[in-house]
């Protein structure tokens, strides 16, 4: 294969190909791979004085790869996480031209055994308590269409615990009112999963979905978007992002909505998952419920409950001193013995 054009062809066979094709992977992680090889080119334009048509794939050694993940860290300003993302979507390429081609196996092999992501300190999962979730849902004005649409989409986001991209791609189809009342979910590697909902979102959907009908939409009823925009159009993330911080921002003026992260899609996702382990359901059951693959995924939420922990050492306290425990002031030995430190 000529070496001027070895890498074009397998970048392009990689995205249109197997990402989407063998992998099956969604639409947003092939974007996030995109995002890394945008970079690379950039990396290699300033850094290297490499337009990217002149890129070969024996560009790619590990050295080459360190330089490029300290650069995102360094003049980037990226985070760990981002840095191993990208780290990852790279060392995917290289599995890939790797099964396709024994050109630069050694260096590849280097690669993939020898580059490995940082460790990252692992972060508290943000959610809503119960309190917080019933004032934010207090703040849609439910007597305009918008406000009605708006907190169906909240409810909707934390009773299904839908990823903000499945909540988008909802369609009038995927829902049912009949018992037991249901919605179908398009997942990561568009795997489908139906989940149920609450009597109170049944009810809400029921009124939302009637009004949602008397529109004159063109096409079929069932394969419409169920939250669209003003332009009737499907809501996008960013959309739906943008109504939920718009709300969490009236919440703050609630002195009660003591928040102090973010609050995103993701953290209603997070608020039913602490609320069904409170509820005492099976790591098994949230694990399909949430749409994850294994189980350790969902283990976060136990280890996050630190309420329960609270709660389950407190009940297994003995107090082993009955007398209270001693005043170390009132030790006269141990005192002359601090006064003689100094």
């Amino acid at each position: 294969m000529n070496k001027t054009n070895d890498f074009a062809l397998y970048l392009t066979t990689f995205f249109s190909q197997y990402l989407p094709g063998e992998r099956n992977l969604s639409v947003n992680t092939i974007a996030s791979y995109r995002d890394t090889f945008r970079l690379l080119f950039v990396f290699c334009e300033k850094q290297k004085s490499l337009p990217a048509n002149r890129i070969t794939l024996e560009l790619f050694t590990k050295e080459f790869l360190i330089e490029f993940l300290h650069w995102i860290e360094t003049e980037r300003g990226c985070s760990i996480m981002t840095r191993n993302q990208r780290l990852y979507a790279i060392r995917g390429f290289i599995r890939y031209v790797q099964s396709k081609s024994p050109d630069n196996l050694l260096e590849f092999t280097r690669i993939l055994t020898t580059t490995s992501a940082k460790r990252t300190a692992k972060t508290m999962v943000s959610y809503l308590t119960e309190l917080e979730l019933e004032i934010l849902f207090q703040q849609p004005d439910i007597k305009t269409r918008q406000g009605r649409r708006d907190l169906v989409l909240l409810v909707l986001l934390y009773d299904t615990a839908a990823r903000v991209q499945e909540l988008a791609d909802i369609r009038v189809k995927d829902v049912r009112l009949v018992s037991p009342a249901v919605i179908t979910l398009r997942g990561k590697g568009n795997k489908y999963r139906q989940v149920p909902i609450m009597n109170r979102t049944k009810d809400l959907l029921q009124g939302f979905l009637e009004d949602h009908k008397k529109h004159n939409w063109g096409t079929v009823i069932g394969e419409v978007p169920l939250f669209c925009n003003s332009q009737h159009q499907k809501l996008s993330r960013w959309g739906i992002s943008h109504i939920l911080n718009k709300y969490a921002e009236r919440a703050r003026n609630d002195s009660r909505f003591n928040v102090g992260f973010p609050v995103t899609p993701h953290v209603l996702r997070h608020a039913k998952a602490m609320g069904m382990v409170k509820a005492d359901i099976p790591l098994l059951y949230i694990r399909d419920f949430l749409g994850h693959c294994h189980v350790s995924t969902t283990e976060v939420y136990a280890r996050a409950d630190t309420e329960r922990k609270r709660v389950a050492l407190e009940a297994s306290y003995s107090d082993l001193l009955p007398c209270g425990f001693p005043k170390w002031e009132d030790n006269d030995d141990l005192m002359e013995w601090l006064s003689k430190l100094c």
